[in-house]
């Protein structure tokens, strides 16, 4: 799951820009999404590679593997 790092919910991003680009045009070589938090104004970038073991973020925002502690 990917939240806001400073409130600790998902409930509150929204994605403001996707990409998905592909490699040979048939198979996802990489996906980029950039979030914002509507509660307290934080962004951030969340990075899939292919090839890749873990996704990359960037700003204020984690990938979580728990579940939301807010619904």
């Amino acid at each position: 799951m990917i939240e806001c790092a400073n409130c600790e919910t998902a409930q509150f991003l929204q994605i403001t820009q996707s990409r998905v680009y592909f490699a040979d045009g048939e198979l996802i070589n990489e996906i980029m999404e950039t979030y914002q938090c509507t509660l307290c104004d934080s962004t951030g970038k969340y990075i899939y590679s292919n090839g890749s073991e873990k996704p990359r973020v960037d700003g204020d925002v984690e990938v979580t593997t728990e579940r939301p502690k807010f619904a």
